[in-house]
């Protein structure tokens, strides 16, 4: 059993439309309305592929009660915690090149009363898992070390996927896993990162910062895995991309479905990452979606390659 923890969940509605014209009508084609949050997601790419699978989620309002149904109709035991705020709604707008233009609510915020409820039942919900993953940004109201008292009572491995202090203040509890995008690790490293090494290196100052196991995604670029044994790098190219939302969510969960160890399970990371990215809005991947034999490994002697997709954020240097 993989619990996912999700604070900030939501509904998510992608519109997939031809252009998007600031200011005009824009009419929509194909439509989606899926259940959203990136440990959400996590938890509906394992039940899809038939890993068991529990997703504790706070939920508020008429919009928390249709995130329930969404994600008990996939199949995922949901532990839905009542809370006095609203779930949020977000908008995807879906061009045919795979530009995605999305409008994201914050969230309803959870009162100190709403974060012990939903610490108690998150602990609860642990009780038979195998790895714990609390995923993504907190509402308005949590503070930023929340997870780190969250996790102090598990007697569990669990994986961290957010960013910031957040991100910082979870590392300084040991994770046993972190899965970082390319823009995450820059911020943390306080660092462009231009080239697959310099992404390694960002990687590693995260595990001397308490991560056991570092899954960074690179987005075109694929993934780099970085662990005790040293450092791998991935690719799994797509040639027609519809939506990249969720897609480093499914890495994340092929990851963990995969033994969240080695070489194989960067492998299904991979695929399943590609798998997601050709499917329309959020939607997560099945095992008909997923081809393993299109994934790349590449050696050390590439981790000089630069990425293909430029990334210069204000005022940082090279990793060095």
């Amino acid at each position: 059993m993989i619990v996912t923890v999700t604070l900030n969940p939501s509904l998510d509605r992608t519109m997939e439309i031809e252009r998007l014209v600031r200011g005009g009508i824009v009419r929509a084609g194909d439509t989606h309305l899926d259940p959203g949050g990136k440990g959400v997601n996590v938890a509906r790419a394992l039940a899809a592929h038939g890993v068991p699978t529990r997703a504790v989620v706070p939920c508020g309002g008429p919009e928390g009660d249709q995130l329930t149904t969404l994600l008990e109709v996939e199949g995922i035991d949901v532990c839905a915690v009542p809370v006095a705020g609203r779930t949020r709604s977000n908008v995807s707008l879906v061009e045919p090149d795979g530009t995605v233009t999305k409008v994201n609510e914050p969230g309803g915020a959870l009162t100190s009363d709403d974060l012990d409820v939903v610490a108690a039942a998150a602990l609860n919900a642990t009780a038979d898992a195998e790895w714990v993953v609390l995923s993504g940004s907190l509402p308005p109201g949590v503070p930023d070390t929340f997870y780190r008292r969250l996790v102090a009572d598990l007697s569990v491995p669990f994986a961290v996927d957010s960013s910031g202090p957040p991100l910082a203040e979870a590392l300084g509890a040991r994770p046993a896993l972190v899965k970082p995008n390319r823009d995450e690790l820059a911020e943390f490293a306080g660092a462009r990162i231009d080239t697959v090494g310099d992404a390694v290196r960002a990687a590693e100052k995260m595990r001397g910062a308490g991560a056991g196991t570092v899954l960074a995604s690179l987005g075109v670029d694929g993934a780099v895995l970085v662990d005790g044994s040293g450092a791998r790098w991935g690719e799994s190219p797509v040639d027609r991309g519809r939506s990249a939302v969720g897609a480093g969510d499914a890495m994340l969960a092929g990851f963990l479905a995969a033994g969240a160890d080695g070489e194989h399970a960067l492998i299904e990371a991979l695929a399943w990452g590609a798998a997601a990215v050709r499917l329309p809005g959020s939607r997560m991947p099945g095992p008909g979606d997923v081809e393993r034999g299109a994934v790349r490994l590449h050696g050390a002697a590439d981790l000089s390659r630069p990425l293909r997709e430029p990334h210069q954020p204000h005022g940082m240097e090279r990793v060095r």
